[in-house]
């Protein structure tokens, strides 16, 4: 489990409200791309080329704001991003198939040293974008509900089955709750959002969740769909559907407020942002690698503990020297003030804060080609 939090001092990762101009690094170079932001000192006319990455489904409506914001700065470039699963996108920047990826979950140990072995040096690994996980559900005649985690690792892990049950009812006294049969919906696909799912599931439920945190579903016998899209599809079209997804694909869909502590709390930026306040970095990674472990089983007041912190990779060193400079650009540009706020607005996602920007933004400057 990646559960390694050492409760010192809280690290202020995300601001939902915090849109402050990023501050540029010393070592930026007359190479690095235009943002689009004002973050960089370069020509934007001076970028050109195609750059490839692949990821993670849930940061496809930010990826269609970087690349429209990006591009429009830079019109001699092309960006594409394939929404494959946070999986799929590891898998083909570890194979030298993508120049970036998009990942819900950090690199694990073993996917690491494949990550550095590919890039010949260190691999660069920053957030790029924080997003509630929404609990999603299709119940016609009720829009929320309130679910403590117990109720909710019961529900995934099949022992809650219909929607009438009494620990459902006694969190929500005011419901008509019908005896429709409760339908679990997962992803079929290898995923950073399950990943992280699980992993609130694992450090908030206790006996009631005995699985192991993985990326792939660890229940059978459910309803499993493809990608973020995929659940969300199923679960509107089925009565009695229950699924998890990014919030910004949660639509008209019903969606749970999170017990957290002695009180239950929607999804929010805001309330994705707080539960980041108190969660700490991962130690002994490399330099350029800034992996977080979430505290999801605070109890602090107004934290939504159901997120994903999702990541950036790429290559401090390339051996295209043009891969190296339109990722360098693209990557600015996502944390740049202006990329954050375009995500914020076409996703509903929490921007990164100006402290998390001047912590990443070396990793990010460090990104280039070989030599």
């Amino acid at each position: 489990m990646r559960n390694v939090r050492a409760k010192t001092a809280a690290i202020a990762v995300v601001s939902a409200l915090a849109l402050v101009t990023a501050c540029s690094s010393e070592n930026e170079d007359d190479s690095n791309g235009s943002t689009g932001g004002g973050d960089s000192t370069t020509d934007a006319s001076s970028l050109s080329g195609s750059v490839a990455g692949a990821g993670a489904s849930s940061q496809d409506a930010a990826q269609q704001a970087w690349m429209a914001g990006f591009q429009s700065a830079n019109p001699d470039v092309t960006v594409t991003y394939d929404p494959a699963g946070s999986g799929a996108g590891r898998e083909q920047f570890i194979a030298g198939a993508v120049s970036f990826a998009g990942s819900d979950a950090y690199l694990d140990d073993e996917e690491l040293t494949a990550a550095n072995e590919r890039c010949g040096g260190e691999v660069v690994e920053v957030p790029v974008y924080v997003s509630p996980i929404a609990v999603i559900f299709n119940l016609p005649g009720v829009d929320s509900l309130n679910l403590s985690p117990s109720t909710i690792a019961q529900i995934f892990n099949q022992q809650i089955t219909s929607w009438n049950d009494e620990a459902i009812a006694a969190d929500n006294p005011d419901a008509e709750l019908p005896d429709t049969a409760i339908t679990p919906v997962n992803r079929s696909d290898e995923s950073g959002t399950t990943e992280n799912f699980t992993d609130y599931l694992s450090q908030t439920a206790g006996d009631d969740w005995p699985h192991e945190v993985s990326g792939e579903w660890p229940v059978s016998g459910g309803e499993a769909a493809q990608g973020t899209s995929g659940v969300v599809q199923a679960v509107t079209g089925g009565e009695g559907t229950i699924g998890y997804a990014d919030a910004s694909q949660a639509g008209e869909l019903g969606t749970v407020n999170v017990g957290v502590g002695e009180e239950f709390v929607a999804y929010s930026p805001e309330a994705a942002a707080a539960v980041l306040g108190v969660s700490e970095r991962v130690a002994d990674r490399g330099e350029h690698d800034f992996a977080f472990d979430l505290a999801r089983d605070t109890t602090e007041a107004g934290t939504y503990p159901i997120v994903l912190l999702s990541y950036g990779l790429a290559c401090a060193s390339y051996d295209d020297a043009a891969q190296g400079e339109l990722a360098r650009g693209y990557l600015s540009y996502i944390v740049s003030e202006e990329g954050q706020a375009a995500a914020a607005e076409a996703a509903g996602s929490a921007p990164i804060s100006d402290e998390l920007r001047q912590q990443i933004q070396p990793a990010v400057d460090a990104i280039g080609a070989a030599g």
